[in-house]
C-alpha cells in the first residue's frame, strides 16, 4: 500500500510541476508537442522549467535531490538554464530549522550546546540532501578554541530514503522482467549498492572515517586538503571537522583573479581522481562542485580542498588492475586488447568473436581521440558504448558504478575549469606509470613481504604435518627415512635450479620493464 502511494505522489508530483509537459515538448514530433499543449490545459506553469525541475526533484526526495546533482553537472547535455537551477541542489536545498539542528546536537554530544561551543551559527552555511553543516567555534579539551564545521543529519532520513528503495526495489524488478536488457542491465544488483551507499552516507561516524583515510593517502601528494576530524565530538548523527577556507572550484573568475592557474588546476583534478582511484582503491565518490574548493590561502595556493566524504569508492587489486590495462589500452587505440579483456574478464559470453567485438568498440572510440575536452562528451560515448554493448550482451558491473559517476563528475568539472584540458594526454602519463610498477621486480618484492607472515607462521607447523603423514602413511619408518634422504638430494638441486630460475626471472623483469619504456616511447 505504501508503495502504491509514493508512486501515486511521484506521479502527482510530475504532474504537479509540469514535468510532463518538459518531458513531451522536448520531442520534435508534433502529435507528441499537440500532446504536451493539451496536457497543460487548466494547469498554471508561470515558473522557468529549470525552476520546476529543481522543485520537482526537492520535493520527491533526497534521492531524487542526489540525481539532479549528478545532472547538474553535466551541462555539455542540458540546456544552460537547466543546469544553473539543478546546481542549486548541491548546496542550497532548504534547510531544517535550526532548532531541530541544535537539539540533534546536544541530544547526540549529551552537553549543553554552550559548553561545547564559544559560538555557534545558527544559520547554516550550506544544506544539501542528507544533512547541513552550521559554522562554529570550538572550546576544546585543553582549554583551546578551534573553528570548526558541524555536519548535522536531517531528521528522518532513514524512513523517507527507505520508502524510495522499496520503490526503487519494486521498479528493478519489473525492469528484469519486462525488458529484454534486464538480465544484462542486473537492475536489482544496481540497486542494492545505491541502497548500500545511502544508508552509508545517513552514517556521520562512518563519513568521519573516510575523511580520515583519505586525508592520509592524500598527505603526500600536495595537490588536496581534507579536513581533520574532531573524533571527540563524532557519532551518528553529528559530525565535527575543521573549518577550511577556500573559494568553489565552480567560481572560475573569482579564482582567476586571485591568480590561480585554472588549466593546471584542471589537470590536477584529473591527476587527484587517478591517483585515489588506482594507488589507493579509495576515492571520493560525491565530487561535484559544491564539494570542491580550492585554497588561495598563500601556504596552500592553488590546492583543491575536499568536502563531503559521505560517498567514497573502492576497488580490489583485480578491479584497478582490469581497468588500468582497459584504460590503457584505450589511450593507444589498441582495441584488440580491449575487447579480449572484457572476454577475460567475464563481462561478455565466453563465445564472443574478438574481431566483433574490437570493430564494434573501435566504431565507436575512435572519432573521439585527438580532440580537445570541450569538444567530447563522455554521456555522449558512454552511450554508444551501451548501444554497442547491447550487441554482445555486456553485463553492467555493479561495483563499478560508483566509478562511472564520479568519472562524469570529473568530466564536468574539467569541462568547467578548461575545456581545451586534453583528458585522455593528462591520464596517459599516469597510468602507464602505474602499470609499470605491476609487472617490476619491486611488485614482485612487495608481494613476497605481504606473504612473509602467512608463512612464518606454517614453518614451525611443518615437523608436525610431517609426523602426522608418516604416521597416516603407514609406511615403515626406516624406508620413510630412507626415501626421505634421496628426496633430501633431489631437492637440492630443486633449490639449486629455483635460484637460477629466480635470478634469471629477475633478470627477464628488468628487461621486460626497458621492452615495454621503449614501446612507451
Amino acid at each position: 500500500m505504501r508503495r502504491l502511494y509514493r508512486g501515486f505522489f511521484i506521479a502527482w508530483v510530475v504532474f504537479r510541476f509540469g514535468l510532463d509537459e518538459l518531458v513531451l515538448s522536448s520531442f520534435e514530433n508534433p502529435w507528441l508537442q499537440r500532446l504536451a499543449r493539451l496536457l497543460t490545459i487548466g494547469r498554471t506553469l508561470s515558473a522557468p522549467r529549470g525552476q520546476r525541475l529543481r522543485e520537482a526533484l526537492e520535493r520527491l526526495g533526497p534521492i531524487f535531490v542526489k540525481f539532479g546533482q549528478v545532472l547538474s553537472t553535466r551541462r555539455d547535455l542540458l540546456p544552460l538554464d537547466i543546469a544553473d537551477e539543478l546546481a542549486k541542489l548541491q548546496d542550497q536545498v532548504p534547510p531544517f530549522e535550526s532548532a531541530v539542528a541544535v537539539a540533534t546536537i546536544e541530544r547526540a554530544l549529551r552537553k549543553p550546546l554552550s559548553e561545547i561551543f564559544v559560538s555557534f551559527e545558527q544559520q547554516p552555511v550550506a544544506s544539501a540532501s542528507i544533512a547541513q553543516v552550521h559554522f562554529a567555534v570550538l572550546r576544546d579539551r585543553k582549554g583551546q578554541h578551534r573553528e570548526v564545521a558541524v555536519k548535522v543529519l536531517r531528521p528522518g532520513m532513514h524512513a523517507a530514503i527507505e520508502k524510495d528503495l522499496r520503490l526503487l526495489r519494486m521498479m528493478a524488478s519489473w525492469v528484469e522482467k519486462l525488458s529484454a536488457d534486464g538480465k544484462r542491465l542486473r537492475p536489482r544488483e544496481v540497486v542494492a549498492e545505491f541502497d548500500k551507499h545511502l544508508h552509508d552516507e545517513l552514517d556521520l561516524v562512518r563519513e568521519a572515517a573516510s575523511a580520515a583515510q583519505l586525508r592520509r593517502n592524500m598527505e603526500d601528494l600536495q595537490l588536496v586538503m581534507v579536513p581533520e576530524v574532531m573524533w571527540d565530538y563524532c557519532t551518528t548523527d553529528v559530525m565535527v571537522m575543521e573549518r577550511m577556507y577556500g573559494v568553489p572550484v565552480s567560481q572560475v573568475d573569482r579564482l582567476r583573479e586571485a591568480g590561480v592557474d585554472i588549466p593546471k588546476l584542471a589537470r590536477d583534478g584529473v591527476t587527484i581522481f587517478f591517483t585515489q582511484v588506482f594507488r589507493d582503491g579509495f576515492f571520493h565518490a560525491d565530487m561535484h562542485p559544491g564539494n570542491i574548493q580550492v585554497s588561495i590561502d598563500p601556504k596552500t595556493f592553488g590546492r583543491y580542498i575536499s568536502l563531503d566524504f559521505g560517498i567514497v569508492g573502492t576497488l580490489t587489486e583485480s578491479d584497478k588492475d582490469y581497468l588500468a590495462q582497459n584504460f590503457t589500452a584505450f589511450f593507444r587505440r589498441d582495441y584488440k586488447r580491449v575487447a579480449e579483456l572484457h572476454i577475460e574478464s567475464g563481462w561478455v559470453p565466453p563465445t564472443t568473436r574478438v574481431d566483433e567485438l574490437e570493430a564494434g568498440i573501435r566504431a565507436v572510440c575512435e572519432p573521439y581521440f585527438d580532440r580537445p575536452l570541450s569538444e567530447i562528451s563522455l554521456g555522449m560515448l558512454l552511450m554508444r558504448l551501451f548501444q554497442t554493448s547491447r550487441r554482445f550482451q555486456v553485463e553492467i558491473q555493479p561495483q563499478l558504478v560508483l566509478l562511472q559517476k564520479t568519472l562524469l563528475n570529473i568530466e564536468g568539472l574539467g569541462r568547467e575549469l578548461d575545456p581545451n584540458l586534453d583528458l585522455w594526454a593528462t591520464a596517459k602519463p599516469f597510468l602507464e606509470q602505474w602499470m609499470l610498477g605491476q609487472v617490476g621486480p619491486q611488485k614482485l618484492m612487495d608481494q613476497l613481504k605481504a606473504q612473509a607472515p602467512h608463512y612464518s607462521k606454517l614453518l614451525p607447523e611443518l615437523p608436525q604435518l610431517l609426523h602426522s603423514f608418516l604416521r597416516r602413511s603407514g609406511a615403515d619408518t626406516s624406508q620413510a627415512i630412507a626415501a626421505l634422504l634421496v628426496e633430501q638430494r633431489r631437492t637440492n638441486r630443486l633449490l639449486q635450479g629455483l635460484i637460477y630460475t629466480g635470478l634469471g626471472f629477475a633478470l627477464g623483469m628488468i628487461v621486460m620493464q626497458l621492452v615495454i619504456r621503449i614501446r612507451l616511447l
